[in-house]
């Protein structure tokens, strides 16, 4: 437990401590922070206080720009900053809790701070691991009968996208503009993924949340992997499970609306790809990944309607309308809209969430 006040339901507990990058109107230089509860704890102050075998030589990276250098220490650095800001959080440990001035200065409101990109990110990859959303979306363009391509069991697909266009939770998205094919809804992807994948329909904007949830916060909360078949070759086995129980909603506020509504409720199990498998195919080739490389699942999609993780699967293709309430529908977002993505895996009393990804649909530009 902290010494400082954490809400029940709280994304941000003791237990969670995700590292972020923040601003503030008296300091507008970027700096590296945790989250707790409503609080960041300002790392720049407290850097001198990271004493251990490998940090005390590395202080340093808490007062860069953004959490590259940091990221390229490696696991122990990670356990050893992790376990630092635990003890100094704790209920027990005076450094923090006794010393008023430190405090004062170590800690900024949530409410307070502007929060930028985490991290420099050089590379962004995204894969298509949800079986029942490939599923879904096969049967709809293809057929029930060729739903899945012929390679989808075997290897984790993907695609490389756009770092350029990946922006923090809060940033509007312009709609894209591009060549159409006016016969039904999604047609700017449909017109031109063939042969070589999404283009325009996918370098425009990908909105991340500005926290990043280190993996030792998660492993509470790690399940078996789902079983696979045809068994994978032999690079993509692994008996250790590194598949997560992590609730994951998405909501709509349209400029109509005086409340937003959840559309979807997932979880991260719905991956028949695992985050190792995912990396271990990657580099299978001799690609390499940096700190602050970018990878994604793609959308997770469950077995039940209210699961589906796409407005596409949502209204099946713009057929079934989505029921926001009060008279309002959906089929595809409209000029307005605010999208909502949360997640967090539930603990025993806490929570480990991931904060919010927010971003408005802005009309296209005109050309």
């Amino acid at each position: 437990m902290s010494f400082l006040k954490v809400a029940e339901g709280s994304d941000f507990p003791i237990q969670n401590l995700p590292f972020g990058v923040f601003s503030t109107a008296d300091n507008p230089n970027h700096r590296i922070g945790v989250a707790i509860g409503e609080q960041i704890l300002d790392l720049t102050v407290v850097k001198h206080l990271f004493t251990g075998p490998v940090l005390s030589r590395k202080q340093h990276v808490f007062t860069q720009p953004t959490l590259n250098s940091f990221m390229s220490l490696g696991r122990e650095a990670w356990g050893e900053a992790r376990a630092v800001i635990q003890r100094l959080l704790s209920a027990s440990e005076p450094t923090l809790r006794d010393n008023k001035e430190l405090r004062k200065k170590a800690f900024v409101s949530q409410d307070s701070a502007t929060m930028h990109l985490p991290a420099e990110i050089g590379d962004y990859t995204d894969f298509y691991s949800s079986r029942q959303h490939a599923t879904n979306v096969g049967i709809m363009f293809r057929g029930k009968d060729n739903a899945l391509m012929p390679n989808w069991l075997h290897l984790p697909v993907g695609y490389n996208g756009r770092a350029s266009s990946v922006v923090v939770s809060g940033t509007p998205i312009r709609r894209p503009m591009g060549q159409m094919k006016p016969d039904d809804a999604r047609d700017i992807q449909k017109w031109e993924y063939v042969p070589l994948g999404p283009f325009l329909s996918k370098s425009f904007g990908t909105t991340i949340s500005p926290w990043v949830v280190t993996m030792e916060a998660l492993l509470p909360f790690v399940i078996a992997n789902p079983v696979q078949d045809p068994k994978p070759f032999p690079y993509l086995c692994s008996d250790d499970p590194y598949m997560f129980d992590i609730n994951l909603f998405v909501s709509i506020k349209g400029e109509e609306m005086a409340e937003k509504v959840t559309i979807c409720r997932s979880n991260f199990k719905n991956m028949y790809w695992t985050m190792k498998q995912q990396l271990a195919h990657h580099t299978v080739n001799g690609c390499n990944v940096r700190p602050g490389d970018l990878l994604a699942s793609g959308t997770i999609s469950g077995p039940d309607p209210e699961s589906f993780g796409s407005m596409l699967e949502l209204s099946w293709k713009g057929t079934k309308p989505i029921d926001l309430g009060s008279g309002h529908k959906r089929t595809f977002l409209q000029d307005g809209d605010e999208v909502i993505l949360t997640g967090f895996c539930q603990g025993d009393c806490y929570r480990i969430g991931f904060g919010e990804c927010v971003g408005k649909v802005l009309l296209a530009i005109q050309k």
